[in-house]
């Protein structure tokens, strides 16, 4: 492998971590700014979906996007967008408007540890000694970081939410590794985030929950997660993993977690304690081993 393209591969999907461990942060500040949490959904893809077609179709022009690939298939990735990643979304920015981002980073990566259980339980991967240890870990990592939030101000309610998310994502990429496999990076993100911004958009028009009557800064923050944490680190990811394979894109993707504390911490002055701190090592740390010997890239993460 070149190591120059190495570099630069770890160097993208790292970009990539810290674009997308900055949504829970640009999440706090629209709903500071007055914006609600279907609205915010809503335009998030709405803005996505079609500067990821414009970049699906500039790499493979409009005959070659989806060459080969059948109505079913494209209206399964369609609809994984539309079910799937518009239930993981709705519920993480639900659990963010209830409790602390870094918590919930903490919360929501415990993913990893689940599509590991799982895919043993499917028979789509063997138990060993390092993935059942790796399984141990992260639940006492989960454990450790929600007992040491105490009972006094922890919102068991947002936690709950968190914990839906990382399972609704945990059958999204068990299901996306099906449906998906055949379509190129690109155009498979650019038919999700449609999917999801039409679902939106029915749930929104169904309840009268979009308002844009709120401040002029919410628009800075939702353009903010539309591009900076969702076109942008799905395009770096991808064009890392080209260069550094699936696992080490995936163990560099951990990264995403860690830059969420960080921020919440510079921006809202959120903390973890100590033994948060030491359970979200535990769940971390657990994360890397199990990507160690990843055979397949991530999925769109949310």
């Amino acid at each position: 492998m070149d190591p120059a393209a190495h570099r630069l591969g770890s160097l993208l999907c790292i970009a990539s971590a810290v674009a997308f461990g900055a949504m829970g942060i640009f999440g706090k500040l629209a709903y500071d700014a007055g914006v609600g949490i279907l609205t915010l959904l809503f335009v998030r893809f709405t803005l996505a979906a079609p500067v990821l077609w414009a970049a699906a179709l500039r790499r493979g022009g409009t005959a070659g996007v989806f060459a080969g690939q059948s109505r079913r298939t494209l209206g399964a990735a369609f609809a994984l967008g539309a079910v799937g990643y518009a239930l993981q979304s709705g519920l993480f920015f639900a659990a963010l408007a209830r409790m602390d981002a870094s918590l919930l980073s903490m919360v929501l990566y415990t993913f990893p540890a689940m599509v590991t259980a799982a895919a043993i339980a499917l028979g789509r991967e063997t138990a060993s000694r390092r993935r059942t240890g790796a399984l141990l870990v992260s639940s006492g990592g989960l454990a450790l970081v929600l007992l040491g939030a105490g009972s006094g101000t922890f919102d068991w309610l947002g936690a709950a939410l968190g914990l839906g998310a990382a399972l609704t994502y945990t059958a999204y990429i068990l299901v996306s590794d099906r449906i998906g496999g055949g379509i190129d990076a690109l155009p498979l993100s650019a038919l999700i985030t449609t999917g999801a911004a039409i679902t939106f958009g029915l749930a929104g028009a169904a309840t009268g929950s979009i308002d844009t009557g709120f401040a002029g800064e919410g628009w800075v923050w939702l353009a903010s997660i539309a591009i900076v944490s969702t076109v942008t680190p799905i395009t770096l990811f991808f064009a890392g993993l080209r260069r550094v394979g699936p696992s080490t894109a995936a163990i560099l993707s951990t990264l995403e977690a860690p830059t969420t504390v960080a921020l919440a911490f510079l921006v809202f002055g959120e903390s973890l304690t100590l033994l948060q701190l030491a359970g979200a090592a535990l769940v971390l740390g657990a994360a890397v081993s199990l990507n160690l010997r990843a055979a397949r890239p991530e999925p769109v993460p949310a």
